[in-house]
């Protein structure tokens, strides 16, 4: 998930390592570090073809300190800890589940433990890893930031937190109900039984989004089109992931973490949450976070409509829109 411009392994087995400053990576962390890089280039490029080729680093932050791996330069204040991580004392709050160049080139994942985290359990939590590292194939594309700020949107803002905190006129009461219309037409859409019905649904859905983004001023159109290719996108992605983690076996080292839940049992809620989430989701008072949902679903309709879209994504950055008028030929 994108938190302003404030993560990958090899598939070894990590142990304990005694860091710098007298610390211990935990080893329940280490297994689930591992759990990832162990996963990741077995689902990775059936999802999305190259992504395995994109680095990968990870930041994790624990109570106390923060652990890095994997990059190709680690910053002066980190300290060798033995098994491929660096470690320094916490700077990021422990519930960080974020992607940014933390350090430069390239993009970091910098995610907290489980339990300080949305996630709270080991499976979840190695996905929405997944979801982060899907980011970092975003970042990598030749010309991402100069294209994001080329957008026009940060007013100066040089932080990046405009990303967050852009006046979208969430709480405007006809782009409130506008969307609350489309919302559920997507839903009725996605949700066809039929490719009779889907293709009757699917038609008046498109000619509605049209309409909705027609009455958007062009700097919300291309805000709220950049959260939907990115953050939308990026939640479709943690879905395909889970799936794709479906028939995955982990290690017998991950078996025996605490919280250990089948990637199977994750698979089959993942969709299902996100489509409930959808179904409530409320404009004006979900502000930004309404994208994640609306656009995971939105990527559920563009596999039924255009299986092929995935091809086309990266040709056009920052926005969606291409991708459904393609859908219409």
């Amino acid at each position: 998930m994108w938190r302003g411009w404030l993560f990958f392994l090899s598939a070894s087995v990590f142990v304990v390592a005694t860091t710098g400053f007298g610390q211990q990576l935990p080893a329940d962390d280490g297994v689930r570090v591992a759990e990832f890089y162990r996963l990741a280039p077995a689902i990775e490029d059936g999802i999305w073809p190259g992504w395995s080729k994109v680095p990968a680093p990870l930041l994790l932050v624990t109570a106390e300190n923060e652990f890095l791996t994997h990059h190709p330069n680690p910053p002066a204040d980190f300290k060798a800890a033995g098994e491929g991580f660096f470690v320094r004392p916490r700077q990021f709050p422990v519930q960080l589940e974020a992607t940014f160049p933390a350090f430069g080139p390239p993009a970091v994942i910098v995610i907290g433990e489980p339990k300080s985290t949305a996630s709270k359990t080991s499976t979840p939590w190695v996905i929405v890893v997944m979801h982060e590292h899907f980011h970092q194939l975003q970042y990598a594309q030749a010309g991402y930031f100069q294209v994001v700020a080329a957008l026009g949107l940060s007013h100066g803002d040089q932080t990046g937190m405009w990303i967050l905190n852009y006046p979208f006129p969430y709480t405007n009461a006809s782009i409130a109900k506008g969307f609350a219309a489309l919302r559920d037409q997507l839903l009725l859409t996605v949700g066809a039984p039929d490719e009779r019905m889907f293709r009757s649904a699917a038609k008046r859905y498109l000619a509605m989004r049209r309409a909705f983004f027609a009455q958007l001023s062009p700097d919300d159109h291309k805000y709220l089109s950049f959260q939907l290719w990115q953050e939308g996108v990026a939640r479709y992605t943690q879905i395909a992931a889970a799936e794709a983690a479906a028939s995955y076996h982990p290690t017998e080292a991950y078996e025996r973490l605490p919280d250990y839940e089948p990637f199977s049992g994750d698979a089959s809620k993942l969709r299902a949450s996100t489509l409930q989430e959808l179904r409530t989701v409320d404009l004006a008072k979900a502000g930004r976070v309404a994208v994640y949902s609306f656009g995971g679903v939105e990527g559920m309709l563009l596999d039924r409509l255009n299986p092929q879209w995935k091809n086309e994504y990266f040709q056009h950055m920052l926005t969606t829109d291409p991708l459904f008028a393609l859908s219409t030929r």
